[in-house]
């Protein structure tokens, strides 16, 4: 197969939690694809402080990193990997959190990490909920 055909393959079908952890990657990129736009959205959208420096790249960059890992869900979601569930919510029941909570509890765009701490939890929590209630 080509590298268009591998990645442009069709599902078997995919169960609730799947098409689930898909939804979560459609999310991520969306979120990923705005900030890497228009950083200013944190101002607006989370009502954070005015930039004082470069914080527009450091946004971008943030972006770039959601976005990708929205990608990787995406497809992570289509393989239908028990295993790539189970990592989700790990990542995002314990490092997200580690690291997000202490940076804006530090004062880097409080708003905003700890908004997206709360998705992130709370997506992980219902990815959990779906593969225990689901079959898989």
């Amino acid at each position: 197969m080509s590298f268009m055909s591998d990645l442009l393959e069709q599902p078997a079908a995919l169960s609730t939690v799947y098409r689930y952890t898909i939804f979560n990657g459609l999310v991520y990129f969306a979120t990923g694809v705005l900030l890497v736009a228009w950083p200013g959205a944190v101002q607006i959208l989370f009502q954070e402080a005015a930039f004082a420096g470069h914080e527009e790249g450091l946004l971008r960059v943030i972006g770039v990193t959601t976005a990708v890992i929205g990608w990787l869900y995406i497809f992570g979601g289509r393989t239908g990997a028990r295993q790539f569930v189970a990592a989700s919510v790990i990542d995002r029941l314990i490092f997200v959190p580690a690291v997000l909570v202490p940076l804006a509890l530090s004062g880097v765009f409080p708003n905003l990490l700890l908004a997206f701490t709360a998705l992130d939890a709370a997506l992980a929590i219902g990815a959990l909920v779906l593969r225990t209630r689901a079959p898989v």
